[in-house]
């Protein structure tokens, strides 16, 4: 557990999101994931979360996100208020012209609604990175591709006589995702918030985002440095629930991570788990909010002032829909969520 038992739950004002992996769970097929981000994010409205985002994710059999920019368009259409974005989409997969215009439509379509996420990572394994005809190199490009980008949505190109159509003046605003002090210095440099992603890359979190802290140097979408970090929920009605859950999730972890192509039983999972070799996925996990709600409360809380966080995104890692959706609510309710109301100049 991060952070000190309390003995009276104190009132919490800290902006609560969620980033929606689109799991396909066993026996459930991608329409059926799809159509759980949908009502995911509905529930997320109603209930008094700030944001919902999608991660790019290619060759991934359990993931439904890969055309992350349609996946918002379609939650988009079905919601009214939410705001909706990426987590992230990895720009050196794509043309910044290409991402402006794909944003610069969705924010025409949704003004207000739309946030723009952007990592440096492939996505996915270099088999499919060399499918999607991305150059092994291009991540090299990065801060020069976040500084294009910008310069489409803002409507100040860097390319003479080069604008997005739709996406200039738009200004969409941009989030720098990472794991490590590369994100955290880049962010800072910008003047962009930064998101960590926490919820399974742990290691660089605290000093990461002190860098970012130190460094942060204002800019026109942002004065002051915010901080997104991500962490695992699974809120049940009852810690054996949420505990099996958790295992079940753990499982998943073992076929993924460790697999290569083999299909584990249950038990073959759970004897990798119970050796040195799982410890991967224990120490990847280790930020996960886990139980009955007011065992979740304490424990974001706590993670929240861990991490000096200014808002906490929320991954509800949950083997299904059903599963999922009971726990956004679940930690809407423990968390005891409002209207958004005013939001800081980051979103």
């Amino acid at each position: 557990m991060v952070g000190a038992r309390r003995e009276r739950p104190e009132p919490v004002t800290l902006p609560l999101s969620i980033l929606d992996l689109a799991t396909i769970g066993p026996g459930e097929t991608t329409a059926q994931s799809l159509q759980g981000s949908v009502a995911l994010a509905q529930v997320a409205e109603t209930h008094g979360y700030r944001r919902v985002w999608y991660a790019e994710h290619h060759n991934m059999p359990r993931i439904a996100s890969s055309a992350t920019s349609v996946l918002i368009a379609h939650v988009a259409s079905r919601t009214t208020t939410i705001r909706l974005g990426s987590g992230g989409i990895m720009l050196p997969n794509h043309a910044p012209l290409t991402i402006a215009e794909q944003f610069g439509t969705l924010e025409t379509l949704h003004p207000g609604r739309i946030d723009l996420g952007l990592g440096r990572a492939p996505g996915t394994d270099q088999k499919t990175l060399r499918a999607l005809r991305r150059d092994p190199h291009a991540a090299d490009a990065f801060p020069e591709d976040v500084q294009e980008l910008r310069g489409y949505l803002a409507g100040k190109s860097l390319i003479p006589g080069v604008d997005a159509t739709p996406g200039k003046g738009t200004e969409v605003p941009l989030y720098i995702l990472g794991s490590s002090l590369f994100g955290a210095r880049l962010a800072a440099a910008l003047g962009l918030p930064y998101a960590f992603a926490s919820h399974f890359a742990p290691d660089a979190l605290r000093d990461a985002v002190a860098v970012y802290r130190s460094e942060f140097r204002p800019s026109d979408q942002l004065d002051r440095p915010y901080v997104i970090a991500a962490a695992n929920v699974i809120a049940a009605d009852t810690e054996a629930e949420a505990q099996q859950q958790f295992l079940t999730l753990k499982r998943q972890w073992v076929r993924t991570l460790l697999g290569r192509g083999r299909s584990y039983t249950d038990e073959e999972a759970d004897q990798i788990l119970a050796s040195p070799q799982g410890r991967l996925v224990h120490h990847n996990l280790q930020y996960t909010a886990l139980g009955a709600p007011a065992a979740v409360r304490e424990y974001l809380v706590g993670f929240a002032a861990h991490a000096d966080a200014d808002e906490l995104i929320v991954a509800h890692q949950t083997t299904s829909v059903a599963d999922r959706l009971r726990s956004a609510r679940l930690t809407a309710e423990a968390m005891e969520l409002r209207s958004p109301g005013t939001l800081h100049p980051a979103h």
